[in-house]
């Protein structure tokens, strides 16, 4: 794994120890194959990649997907830590308490267009109308 965060610097150099206070789980496997690793260290790992690249923007599509509860609870503490050293971040999410634990405002979508919008409040504790528009 190190492997790939050091190929993902493209010669510069490389912190891990930044990468490694967002996502702990890849301290234990820093030295193991990408490839021998879960599907949820596997998207850190991802997430990891990108941010050697030091971005002001990240673009996440669906990080929560087909990964275990404390892997998702990990990605969202990652995320909101993003935010709050001045990344911003772009996230296409499903999982609602995902995105009410890391987003400022959500559009929400429906096949393609925007059909309404909320606050982390408002999808933390939604109203009638969020509810109806998320199917909940």
């Amino acid at each position: 794994m190190r492997e790939n965060l050091v190929l993902a610097a493209q010669g510069g150099p490389l912190e891990l120890a930044p990468l490694l206070a967002l996502f702990p789980n890849l301290g234990e496997t820093i030295d193991r194959s990408a490839a021998h690793m879960s599907g949820g260290e596997q998207q850190m790992l991802a997430v990891a990649r990108a941010l050697t690249a030091q971005p002001r923007l990240v673009l996440l599509d669906e990080p929560s997907e087909g990964i275990a509860p404390r892997i998702v609870a990990a990605m969202a503490n990652a995320v909101a830590a993003m935010r709050t050293h001045g990344v911003a971040v772009l996230l296409s999410e499903q999982n609602l308490h995902f995105v009410a634990r890391v987003a400022d405002r959500a559009l929400l979508m429906e096949h393609g267009h925007v059909i309404g919008t909320a606050t982390r409040e408002e999808l933390a504790a939604p109203s009638a109308a969020v509810r109806d528009v998320l199917g909940l």
